[in-house]
């Protein structure tokens, strides 16, 4: 793994002219093969703090510079426009993954667990990774490198939003156990704990203060720190008069 690390990280810094490197292209693939696989994930808790892997979101953006767009055809009726070397994934019965008939997508570089449930529309972008026993409902979204855990029920029409740059910076992250009500937005790096309720509507941005009615504290992200959700909290949406 530390000899593709270094290489990825070699092309990524050379920009434009990786398109020149022989073998790029199979670096590439390989490290794409190992995202979709789930060997690979865009961000990782260490130390009890989620910690984005720098490398792993630099590979993906090698991967839009390495890439041309193509057209691709979608029976006789659509017609899409996108970097061939992040295609559409397939899925077959052996990978556990239930797709729902009705228009779903999950980008190549995406990862979903056995026993994850999609409900058409869906769409899953490049470096996510969602576990074991998940459903995206319909109309939801993934975003790009969004981490979400095992047995959380992403609600219709909420997205769980992306974050591939800058590099250094977590993505979303979703815990175990988690409800994310109907038409919610988590977005800029927010962390919700494990087993925590989203009420419908939620949105949760770095700029979102989140007021805990049991303690009287007021949760809020800081530089360097994103907004956390606590494990077990029932978020609501609402207002409260300021001076």
């Amino acid at each position: 793994m530390s000899k593709l690390r270094n290489e990825i990280e070699r092309l990524f810094e050379l920009g434009m002219d990786a398109k020149k490197e022989r073998g790029a292209l199979a670096t590439f693939a390989a490290f794409r093969d190992l995202l979709s696989k789930g060997e690979l994930r865009a961000a990782e808790k260490r130390d009890g703090r989620w910690q984005a892997n720098v490398w792993v979101k630099q590979g993906i953006l090698l991967g839009f510079r390495l890439g041309v767009s193509e057209e691709t055809q979608a029976g006789d009726t659509f017609t899409f426009v996108d970097r061939n070397t992040f295609p559409v994934r397939r899925f077959k019965s052996e990978d556990g993954v239930r797709m729902v008939p009705g228009g779903s997508t999950v980008r190549a570089g995406a990862y979903l667990a056995p026993g994850v449930i999609c409900m058409p529309p869906m769409y899953v972008n490049v470096g996510a990774y969602v576990d074991e026993g998940t459903m995206i409902d319909s109309h939801a979204l993934v975003g790009s490198c969004a981490q979400v855990g095992k047995r959380v029920h992403v609600s219709a029409a909420s997205q769980i939003g992306g974050v591939l740059e800058p590099v250094n910076a977590s993505p979303v992250v979703i815990e175990d156990d988690v409800l994310v009500g109907g038409n919610c937005g988590i977005y800029e790096g927010t962390q919700v704990g494990r087993r925590a309720v989203l009420g419908s509507g939620v949105i949760l941005t770095r700029s979102t203060p989140l007021f805990d009615t049991v303690r009287g504290e007021i949760y809020r992200s800081s530089e360097g720190v994103p907004l956390m959700v606590p494990e077990g909290a029932v978020v609501v949406a609402g207002a409260r008069a300021i001076t």
